[in-house]
């Protein structure tokens, strides 16, 4: 059911969430400020949240609907941005293992895992509530 309200926002999202190229700068600029945090020995306390399993779920859901918005297309979203996130939060678990006072876990993995899907699932809804309603005007 859309409120009167939902064309007005409509109509000031639809151009952000179209703006696939700045979906895709911000995902780059997010790759480069995870990647830093995650091979530094001691990240800043200032964006800590207390659970490093939250910091996870965090990153990577952020990540994730940044890439589902900047890579709109039905596979890339539905496949491609998933498994590629997957790997890299692999391979920062693999990296870590070489960081003083870092360690890779299991359960950082599962917990990006989570944040992927919740990041995905955002993107998901964002694109399906931004689309113009069919026979709108009738």
């Amino acid at each position: 059911m859309r409120t009167d309200l939902q064309p007005r926002l409509l109509r000031i999202a639809t151009p952000l969430i179209a703006a696939t190229r700045w979906w895709r700068v911000l995902l780059l600029f997010l790759l480069v400020a995870v990647s830093t945090l995650a091979i530094m020995p001691r990240p800043p306390a200032s964006i800590d949240f207390g659970w490093d399993k939250l910091n996870h779920v965090l990153a990577f859901a952020t990540l994730a609907c940044s890439a589902g918005l900047g890579f709109p297309a039905a596979r890339a979203s539905r496949f491609v941005v998933p498994l590629a996130l997957l790997a890299y939060g692999g391979l920062i678990e693999l990296l870590q293992r070489w960081v003083p006072q870092r360690s890779g876990e299991w359960g950082d993995l599962l917990a990006d895992v989570i944040g992927i899907a919740c990041g995905m699932l955002v993107a998901s809804a964002v694109r399906r509530a931004t689309k113009p309603a069919s026979g709108a005007g009738r």
